[in-house]
């Protein structure tokens, strides 16, 4: 694994044909969403497409569809799901806005899968960044790679995935 890990704006401007990203927890604790998951669960307010907590990647993933790749993302979920799940329900429309395909598979539907041990994002079929987290949530440091093997073990865990997995206008949440 590399040392040096791409942030996500040099990740998805290095794509030449898609970016895929693939979920696998119920729960993540991320401390730059903490407030805005703070504010679903108070009153049940979504940011919009141009708040400060989505205008950065709603800007980027437009950039990078607009250049032809595809950017698209799977979860796989729980059911019933959690609370936090719901949130990423509650805020997946603007995902689509900006141009993300986004796909739901509950987790007793992936049980016959090969999956890697972390999330990640896979630029082309090329490179590879996990994103790790501890067991309650909060991001670690990320992994990244350009092993072949690996690339090709994330290209077809994600490709079964999507397959089996449900259209996010589709998906019903239990």
């Amino acid at each position: 694994m590399s040392q040096t890990v791409p942030d996500f704006a040099e990740l998805l401007d290095s794509a030449r044909h898609s970016a895929v990203h693939l979920e696998m927890r119920d729960v993540y604790a991320v401390e730059e969403e903490a407030a805005t998951v703070d504010a679903w669960r108070r009153d049940g307010t979504v940011p919009t497409a141009d708040s400060e907590f989505w205008r950065p990647w709603v800007e980027l993933v437009k950039r990078t569809t607009a250049r032809g790749v595809a950017v698209r993302r799977a979860r796989i979920v729980s059911e019933p799901v959690s609370q936090y799940v719901r949130f990423e329900y509650a805020i997946t429309p603007v995902n689509v806005a900006a141009g993300e395909r986004v796909r739901w598979l509950s987790r007793a539907h992936a049980s016959d899968l090969a999956l890697p041990g972390n999330d990640f994002w896979l630029i082309d079929e090329r490179a590879v960044r996990f994103n790790v987290f501890s067991g309650d949530g909060l991001a670690v440091a990320p992994q990244s790679t350009k092993d072949a093997a690996v690339a090709r073990l994330c290209a077809q865990a994600f490709a079964a995935v999507w397959e089996r997995a449900v259209p996010h206008d589709e998906y019903q949440l239990t």
